[in-house]
Formats: C-alpha cells, structure tokens, sequence
C-alpha cells in the first residue's frame, strides 16, 4: 500500500487498506466489520493536521465520497453537510439560500468533519470555534451503528461528539446553524507590538474580529481587523481587492516569496532577524472589504509545522513577552510569525475553550527547518498559563496532562466505551491522549 502523507509531509503511514465509500451504509459495514474482526478504521479529510491524529496502519477511509450540501432549513437558517464536504465548498453551497458560515479559520482546505473533531477555530472575542455552530451531527459508532445526536436527541453524545478527536465515530452528517450572507471590512496595519499587548483587552472587544501576527526579532504587530457588514452596506469607497493587489499580495509576496526567503534563511539563519524586521515593514498595509469566507481564509502553500495553545484570554500579553524572553534567551532564530487569535468560551468537552474565554498563540517553523527545541520551550511557557494545546497541532502532552485541563475528561472516556468498546477507531495517538 503506497504512504499517506499529511499536507506538511512530515506525518506518514502506510495504511493495511484504503476504502473510499460512496453511502454512509458502506461506512456502517466497514466499521462492524473491523469491530467483528478486532481491525481498525481511521476517517482522514484534507491531512491538514500537524499531529499524528490521522495515523493508521488499518483501514484507512477516505470521505471525498460523501460530500455535498444535504439539506436546507431555510426558516431556521440551518444546512445539512454530509462530513467530507470540504471548508472552501461550502460557500457556494450557501450562496443561493442568502447564508453563510459565522466564523471561519484562516485555511479552509479541511473537511467540515476533520475542522470539528480536531476543534478548528477562527478568531473573535464573541466567536466560538466552528464545533460551536454545529446544531447536529450523525456518527458511524465502532458498532456500526448510525447514530444521530442533538440538545435533544443522544444528548449525553452530541456534548462530547462536537470535538471528538476522530475517537468516538466517523461523522458522516453536520448540521450547521448559518448566519445571513455578510461582508467584511478588513483593515490589516502595521502596528507596535507594545501597544498592542497593552491595549490587548480592548482591541479584542472594539470589533468583530481582531487578530495580529508578530515577527520574533522584531517590534511591530501586523493587526489585522475585520468588521461584518450586511450586503451593500460596505463603508463608501472599500472595495474588493483587485486581482492585481491579490497577486502581489497574497501569491507573489505572502506565499513565492515568503518561500524563497525561508530556503535562504534556512541556510544562512542569522540574517533572519533583519529579514523579519524588514518583511514587518513591507507588508500587513492595506484596506478591503469582500465576501465574509473571501476575508476570513487565506491560501498558504507554504508549508510549515504548528503548536498553537489555548490560554486564558487575558494572560496572552504576559505569554507573548515571556516567549519573546525565551527566544531571545536561547538564540532560537525564529523565521515564521507568531499569530495570536481569541475565541468566545464554550462548553464543548474537549474543546480548547470549553468554560474559560480563549486566547490562542500560535507558534511555526518551516518544514525545513526542526521545530523541536523552540516547540518544547515554548510549550513549557503555554503550560504555566494552564495552555491547552490544539489538538491537530504540535504538542507533547500525554494522557495524564489532559486530566487537569478538561475537567469531564472522564465523561468524555465514558461515551468513548458506549460508542465504540472494541476500540475500532484506537490509533497511536488517541492511545497516547486517551486514558
């Protein structure tokens, strides 16, 4: 069987199979049949996971095939999804009903079911991660059974299932409560890094979305900030981006030269800090407004590892100076930006911001380049905050990590035996994470 690879490149398996169902009752007999048989089965989407979470040495199933809008209810402005359907489809699903996602990440290459399970988020005091928008969703069980949970319907498993870690089932179905279609107006500033950290509280709570990205060896914050806007009511004069500035921009400098500059300082690192201090000065200057999803993602290709944490939202400054301390210290020459997001609490199990508002720093470093000795060091900062590692991210916590930072851990294990006792979905990193 030929290696899978995630988009990285550096997570790797050989699968025993791969299957690739067309119906969800073909899911449902693979699942009972590795249950009668003791093998495994294991649902990736997009491999956009930095973790081992999508590993397996069993069957290896891929939901390309059950994709698609499924159902609108247009009073209650919900869709029905089925789980392959990938983040960047879904816009143009909706586009003819009026509606559109509340939130959304800066990549939407994943699969709305791998986006869930691995708890996904995109940015915004008043915004939870998109696990928080699912009203409803349907598992294959380890027993093959198709089970649909709800508020209202399997309670005790929807409270779990909405961030499940690939652990309980395989999402076939999702039903999301939409928003009406909306703009937003972006303004992206070069700002200083002091007075963003100071003014941190605030430039949350002023507007819908803020978010900024910090350069290690420099003094400025790229703030980007995005206000939502009915249809047609844009501020006068703010216009898409022209195909021109979209070019220079996002594919010629964000991405052709971003990478040509990562194979240079590769091999010669210690001009990286004037390269940051100068790519600080040269981008993160404009103005636009456009379709919510065309604002809200952005295309990356290239490629990079992450360890993002969730820490309490009001302790993100004191983090970003002890990392800044820490790189400094250690004479990590650090070439990717740092970027920090916020997320609404949640009472999802095992979401990062379940019962505590969330503020997210997100750490990279070049594929090319070995991450590890920065990661760790880093993580040991995110850890004196109480940080909670995302779970498709770079981390490396255990098991025995996890009981102080999710407080119904346990409940979550409980549903785990319901759904699937002959541990169909198991795989060396749930193993790991799971007690």
């Amino acid at each position: 069987m030929s290696e899978w690879r995630n988009w990285a490149g550096d997570q790797r398996c050989r699968p025993a199979a791969v299957e690739q169902p067309s119906t969800v009752a073909e899911i449902s007999a693979l699942a009972a049949a590795a249950a009668a048989s003791g093998g495994t089965l294991k649902a990736v989407g997009a491999g956009h996971s930095f973790t081992d979470i999508a590993l397996t040495s069993g069957v290896q199933l891929r939901l390309d095939g059950i994709s698609g809008l499924l159902h609108v209810d247009r009073e209650k402005k919900q869709a029905t999804l089925a789980g392959g359907t990938r983040l960047h489809e879904i816009p143009a699903l909706l586009a003819p009903y009026g509606l559109a996602m509340e939130n959304l990440g800066d990549i939407d290459r994943q699969s709305i079911s791998g986006a869930v399970s691995t708890g996904t988020h995109g940015t915004g005091r008043a915004f939870g991660g998109i696990a928080t928008q699912i009203r409803a969703l349907t598992l294959v069980t380890g027993t093959g059974e198709v089970l649909r949970c709800s508020e209202t319907e399997n309670a005790e498993v929807f409270a779990v299932a909405r961030v499940g870690l690939g652990a309980l089932g395989i999402i076939v179905e999702v039903t999301l409560q939409c928003v009406d279609a909306f703009m937003l107006h972006a303004v992206e500033r070069p700002e200083p890094l002091a007075g963003v950290l100071e003014n941190f509280a605030e430039r949350q709570s002023a507007v819908d979305h803020f978010e900024f990205y910090w350069f290690p060896h420099s003094e400025t914050a790229l703030t980007k900030t995005n206000t939502r806007h009915a249809p047609g009511s844009l501020p006068a004069g703010v216009r898409p981006l022209s195909r021109r500035a979209h070019l220079v921009d996002d594919v010629l400098v964000s991405n052709t030269l971003f990478s040509a500059l990562c194979n240079v300082t590769g091999k010669f690192p210690d001009v990286i800090p004037r390269v940051n201090r100068l790519a600080s000065r040269l981008t993160g200057n404009r103005e636009f407004g456009d379709a919510s999803h065309n604002v809200f993602a952005t295309t990356r290709t290239v490629r990079f590892r992450e360890m993002e944490y969730a820490i309490p939202l009001d302790q993100v400054p004191n983090a970003l100076r002890d990392l800044d301390t820490m790189i400094k210290r250690r004479g990590f020459q650090i070439s990717f930006p740092v970027e920090v997001r916020s997320a609404a609490a949640d009472n999802i199990v095992l979401s990062t911001a379940n019962n505590r508002e969330s503020g997210y720093i997100a750490i990279h470093q070049h594929v090319k380049t070995d991450p590890f000795a920065y990661f760790r060091a880093a993580e040991e900062i995110f850890r004196s905050y109480d940080g909670r590692p995302h779970w498709g991210k770079w981390h490396f916590l255990q098991s025995k990590d996890f009981r102080g930072l999710y407080p119904d851990l346990e409940k979550f294990c409980k549903v785990r035996d319901g759904l699937d006792p002959k541990r169909v979905f198991k795989n060396t990193y749930l193993e790991r994470v799971l007690p």
